[in-house]
C-alpha cells in the first residue's frame, strides 16, 4: 500500500510541475517577454514533453485494454497540432489534459477516501495473554484462540468474544454509528473498532483477511471496479464516438482541406468530461456511504435502488427488532414445567436461530442445566429433532408437531390458537410423542418503520411485500402496525423465493430486505438484495448486493433518494456535455475559434460536468425531500 501511495504522489509530482511549465510556456508566449526563436523553442519542448503522457495512455488502451479511449481522439489531435506547427495550441491541449488528469486523479482520490480512512484504522500490534503474562506482538502472529488484551483508547485487532470484563466499544468504523455499544462477556466484538472506556480480554476467533472489517474494505474496493449500467453505456457510446469523429474529420478534411478546421473540431468534441464525470459521481456516493456503514458492491445496484418499484420485506430481524423474548413457557396440564424448559432447551441449543437463542438464554435465566443432545437436526423453517438417551425432543411449530406425529389434544390446540391470536409467536416442545408446552415469544417493531414505510410509498415505490414464517395473526398485527397492505404469513424460506420470483422480470427492479441466514437465497436472487446489521455474517454478506451494517431501515428511502440524485447528476452531466458540444462547433464552423481558441474552449467547459458530479460531496440526506420534489 505503502508503494503504491509513494507512486502515485511522485505521479502527481510530475503532473503539478508539468502543469505549472505549460502555463508559463503560454504566458512567455503571449506575453512576447522572450525573443520568438527562444519562444518557438520552449513551446516545442514543452508540447513534445507533455505530449509523452497521452502517447503512453493511448498505447495502454490500445495494446493492453485492447479498446479505444478518449485519450485516442486527444493524441491525434495533438500528431494533428504538432504535423500543423501549431505549437502554442499543441501546448494548450496538453494543459486541458494535464489539468484533466490532476482534477481527475484528485476528485477520485477523494471519493475513495471512504476506504483509505477504513484503511488507516487496521491495528498493527496486538497484545495477548499467555501463561499469566501480557505479550505484545504483531498482528500477523495472531490466531485463532489466543487470548487479546485491548484496553482504553485502543483498538480491537481481532474479530472475537469477550471473556473478560467489559467496555463502550466505538463501532463507527463498520456500522457509522457515533454512540458506543456496551460489551460484556459472551458479547461479539469486531477489529478496528474502539475501546472507548473499560478494559476487556477477548477470544479470537478470526484473523487478519478473515475479520468482518477485511471483508468490507475487500467489498467497497470491489465495489469501484464493478461499472454502473450508465457507466456501462458511456463506455459504449464513446468507442462509436471516437469512430464517428475520426470518420467526420476525416470527412471534413477532405472538403476543406483546412487542417486548422479539423483541429479545431477535435479539440472541441474531445468527451474526456464525459467520460470522467459520471463514474466519479458513483465512485463518490459509493465510498461515501462506506463511512456511514453502508456497503453498495457496485454503481449498478445505486442505480437499480433508483429504479425500484416493489421491496419485498422479512419481518423479523427488519421490520422488527429481531430480539426475541420469552415472555411464557407454560407446561400442559398432567406436564411439569422443569421438563418443558430442560428438553426445549436440549433441543435447540446448537441452533443459530434467534428464537432458539431466547429461548436458551430465557432457561439459563431460570437457573436450569442445559445439556447438548447426543444428535440433533435442524428442518429450516420449521423446528428441530434432537435425540436424548434414546428417545426425540421436538421443537418448533404446531404444523411441525403435526408433521412428526407429535399426540395433540384439541384442548392443546385450543389453547395454542388462542396465543397465537395475541400476537405471540409460540416454539412448542415434545418429549417421546407428546407434547409438554411451548414458549411465548414477543418481538418489537423497529421505531420509525411506519414513517420509513410512508417515505418510501412517496418516492414511487409501488408496492411493499412483507413476507413471514410467522402465523397469520402476527403477521397481521405487524402489517398493520407499520402500514403494509400486503403480506403473506407461515412462509418456509423457499415459499419466500416462490414468492418473490412472482415479482422479478416484469419490467421493473425488485428489492429484498432481510436478515439472517434464512434469507440469503432470496437476496441473491433480487435484483437488490439488501442485508440489515449482518456484522459477521458472511453468507448473508456475500448474497447481498448492499449490506448495512447497522440494523436501521431508515437507510433504505435514503438509499432510494441517493440514487435518483446520482442518475439526475448523470442525466445532467450529458445534457451539459451535449450543449457544450453544439455550442464549441457551432463557433468552430462558423469561424469564430480556430485551434487555440477551441482547446481554451474545452479546457474550460470541460470542468462544467465534473464540478456537477463533485455536488455529491456536498449532498446530505436531509436535503432528500427537497431534491425528490425538484426531480
Amino acid at each position: 500500500m505503502r508503494a503504491i501511495k509513494t507512486k502515485k504522489i511522485k505521479f502527481l509530482n510530475f503532473e503539478s510541475i508539468l502543469l505549472l511549465f505549460l502555463f508559463l510556456s503560454l504566458i512567455l508566449h503571449y506575453t512576447k517577454i522572450v525573443p520568438a526563436s527562444v519562444d518557438v523553442w520552449i513551446l516545442i519542448v514543452m508540447a513534445g514533453l507533455a505530449s509523452v503522457p497521452v502517447i503512453f495512455n493511448v498505447i495502454r488502451s490500445l495494446v493492453v485494454d485492447k479498446k479505444f479511449s478518449i485519450d485516442l481522439l486527444a493524441g491525434i489531435t495533438l500528431v494533428f497540432a504538432l504535423l500543423n506547427k501549431e505549437w502554442s495550441s499543441a501546448v494548450f491541449i496538453n494543459l486541458m489534459l494535464t489539468s484533466a488528469r490532476l482534477f481527475w486523479d484528485y476528485t477520485n482520490n477523494r471519493a475513495r477516501r471512504g476506504i483509505e480512512s477504513l484503511i488507516k484504522m487496521r491495528p498493527q500490534r496486538a497484545k495477548i495473554k499467555k501463561n499469566g503474562k501480557i505479550l505484545e506482538v504483531k498482528i500477523e502472529e495472531l490466531k485463532e484462540g489466543d487470548l487479546v488484551v485491548v484496553e482504553s483508547g485502543e483498538s480491537i485487532p481481532i474479530d472475537g468474544v469477550v471473556v473478560e470484563g467489559d467496555a463502550n466499544v466505538n463501532q463507527s468504523s463498520l456500522t457509522g454509528e457515533s454512540l458506543p455499544i456496551f460489551k460484556r462477556e459472551g458479547d461479539k466484538v469486531f477489529s478496528s473498532t474502539t475501546v472507548v472506556s473499560g478494559n476487556i480480554v477477548i477470544k479470537t476467533e478470526r484473523v487478519g483477511e478473515e475479520t468482518a472489517f477485511e471483508k468490507i474494505i475487500e467489498l467497497v474496493e470491489q465495489s469501484q471496479i464493478n461499472k454502473s449500467h450508465t457507466y456501462s453505456l458511456i463506455e459504449k457510446f464513446t468507442n462509436w464516438y471516437i469512430v464517428l469523429i475520426l470518420i467526420a474529420s476525416i470527412f471534413v478534411y477532405f472538403i476543406s482541406k483546412n487542417v486548422n478546421l479539423v483541429l479545431a473540431m477535435m479539440l472541441v468534441v474531445c468527451a474526456d468530461d464525459i467520460a470522467i464525470a459520471i463514474p466519479l459521481a458513483f465512485a463518490a456516493a459509493i465510498g461515501l456511504e462506506a463511512k456511514r456503514g453502508v456497503i453498495i458492491k457496485g454503481g449498478t445496484y445505486l442505480e437499480y435502488m433508483a429504479k425500484v418499484k416493489k421491496i419485498v420485506v422479512d419481518k423479523t430481524g427488519t421490520l422488527t427488532k429481531g430480539n426475541l423474548k420469552v415472555v411464557q413457557a407454560q407446561a400442559f396440564p398432567g406436564k411439569k414445567r422443569e421438563d418443558l424448559l430442560f428438553f426445549g432447551s436440549m433441543a435447540i441449543i446448537l441452533s443459530d436461530h434467534a428464537s432458539s437463542k431466547a429461548i436458551v438464554d430465557f432457561v439459563k435465566k431460570e437457573g436450569v442445566e442445559i445439556k447438548e443432545p447426543d444428535g440433533m437436526k435442524e428442518f429450516n423453517g420449521r423446528g428441530a429433532i434432537a435425540h436424548y438417551q434414546g428417545k426425540n425432543i421436538i421443537s418448533g411449530k404446531l404444523s411441525f408437531m403435526g408433521e412428526e406425529k407429535v399426540e395433540l389434544k384439541d384442548s392443546e390446540i385450543s389453547e395454542i390458537l388462542n396465543i397465537e391470536s395475541s400476537g405471540h409467536s409460540l416454539t412448542l416442545t415434545a418429549y417421546d410423542g407428546k407434547l409438554l408446552g411451548y414458549f411465548a415469544l414477543s418481538d418489537e417493531v423497529r421505531s420509525g418503520i411506519k414513517d420509513d414505510i410512508l417515505r418510501l410509498k412517496k418516492m414511487g415505490i409501488e408496492k411493499i411485500i412483507m413476507l413471514t414464517g410467522d402465523n397469520e395473526r402476527i403477521a397481521e398485527k405487524i402489517a398493520k402496525e407499520v402500514g403494509i397492505t400486503e403480506f403473506h404469513a407461515g412462509l418456509f424460506p423457499e415459499d419466500k423465493i416462490n414468492y418473490l420470483k412472482q415479482y422479478l422480470n416484469r419490467g421493473y427492479k425488485v428489492a429484498m430486505i432481510g436478515d439472517g441466514l434464512n434469507d440469503a437465497a432470496a437476496l441473491a436472487l433480487s435484483d437488490v438484495g439488501i442485508a440489515m446489521g449482518n456484522i459477521g455474517f458472511d453468507a448473508t454478506i456475500e448474497s447481498a448486493d448492499i449490506v448495512l451494517m447497522k440494523d436501521d431501515f431508515s437507510k433504505i428511502p435514503e438509499l432510494v433518494t441517493l440514487g435518483l440524485f446520482i442518475l439526475k447528476i448523470a442525466k445532467q452531466d450529458i445534457i451539459i456535455w451535449a450543449l457544450l458540444n453544439i455550442i464549441g462547433l457551432s463557433l468552430v464552423f462558423t469561424g469564430v475559434f480556430g485551434p487555440t481558441q477551441a482547446a481554451a474552449f474545452n479546457f474550460l467547459s470541460d470542468f462544467i460536468p465534473l464540478i456537477n458530479s463533485i455536488r455529491v460531496f456536498r449532498w446530505y440526506f436531509k436535503d432528500s425531500t427537497i431534491l425528490l420534489n425538484k426531480k
